[in-house]
Formats: structure tokens, C-alpha cells, sequence
């Protein structure tokens, strides 16, 4: 269910101190967590014509659903 940009790409650098950038990681890991506990109450909230228009079947809602927030 990820169609959208990811919030991953505000916080890449082109620095080599991978430890330096450790906060910015931190913090862009929490928002992608965050995004996909949002964006999975939002699918568990369509209805089934919902679901047909954006070409998602129950069988892909549930699988989606099922993941822990940090898959």
C-alpha cells in the first residue's frame, strides 16, 4: 500500500558518518512507521466498492492489515 513519496527521502544525506545522521534516522524511521499505521486505518475503513475502485482485493487488504507497523 505504498503509493506514496516516502518521507525516507527528506532525510538522506550524501555524508559518509552514518553515526552523525543517527537523530535524522531515527526520526525518518518514527514517520514511516507513523504513515503506515495511518494509511492502514485508512484501508481498513473502505467499503468494498471503495476497495474494486482502487483495485485492491479483500484477500490484499488483509494481508496488508496483518503486517506489524514496522513491516
Amino acid at each position: 500500500m505504498e503509493r506514496t513519496l516516502s518521507s525516507d527521502l527528506l532525510f538522506e544525506s550524501s555524508s559518509s558518518n552514518a553515526t552523525g545522521n543517527l537523530p535524522l534516522r531515527i526520526v525518518a524511521t518514527l514517520l514511516t512507521w507513523q504513515r503506515r499505521m495511518v494509511s492502514r486505518r485508512q484501508l481498513a475503513r473502505l467499503d468494498a466498492r471503495l476497495l474494486a475502485d482502487a483495485g485492491i482485493s479483500e484477500t490484499q487488504r488483509y494481508a496488508e492489515l496483518s503486517k506489524p507497523f514496522w513491516r
